[in-house]
């Protein structure tokens, strides 16, 4: 198995390695290959590419010093080539960043399979999330969930109608009655309401309601 670490801290890079080389996940026999920036990492895509092999997994840091010359200014740009140019390899970024909307951004423009805070790391938890992923299952961080979790609740409150539904929840309508004065079939007002409760983790209308007002939406 060709696994690729990518960090701009050496001592970061060697510690990956040490967890991942013992083992659950030892036992694939993995052979690493190490970048500590935008540059080394391409030049490692190039030969990997070059030999017709590819690599299974890239770990790939997103805070990266950049490559211009090739338009690769972070790790976001380098997982998006790896991507084009090795479809299969599973894709771990991590990130240091805690911000919701840098989580944010990283998950929207890579979709990788593994999405990890660096503050969440362990050797135990970076090897249960290769494991997971080289299942197929995504893996995120406990941090990571919590601020996607954020985003999402946010891209559902702007939306007007749904402000709207929950205001009249609030107010004692039922969902029947909804259709007459929110612009929305009853089926769609379900399907707002089941989407809702699921980013809210609400178990009922009332629930979801109560929820809303406590964080602030309605």
């Amino acid at each position: 198995m060709n696994v690729l670490v990518v960090d701009d801290h050496p001592m970061t890079v060697e510690g990956y390695i040490n967890a991942l080389s013992k083992g659950a996940f030892g036992l694939n026999s993995p052979i690493f290959s190490k970048a500590h920036n935008c540059e080394e990492a391409y030049l490692s895509l190039l030969r990997s590419s070059a030999a017709e092999e590819s690599f299974d997994v890239a770990l790939i840091d997103k805070g990266l010093p950049g490559y211009e010359e090739k338009s690769i200014f972070s790790g976001i740009d380098l997982a998006r080539l790896i991507r084009e140019l090795m479809p299969n390899c599973k894709i771990v970024m991590i990130t240091a960043h805690t911000e919701v909307i840098i989580i944010y951004e990283i998950y929207q423009k890579v979709r990788p399979d593994g999405l990890i805070i660096k503050n969440d790391i362990t050797p135990d938890k970076l090897q249960l999330a290769l494991l997971e992923i080289m299942k197929g299952k995504p893996y995120q961080s406990s941090m990571v969930k919590n601020c996607i979790t954020e985003i999402w609740k946010k891209e559902l409150m702007v939306e007007d109608y749904n402000r709207q539904i929950l205001l009249y929840l609030s107010k004692g309508f039922k969902i029947k009655e909804l259709e007459g004065v929110v612009c929305l079939t009853t089926s769609a007002i379900q399907k707002r309401i089941i989407k809702m409760k699921k980013v809210f983790e609400a178990k009922d209308d009332s629930s979801l309601v109560k929820e809303a007002i406590k964080q602030g939406f309605i």
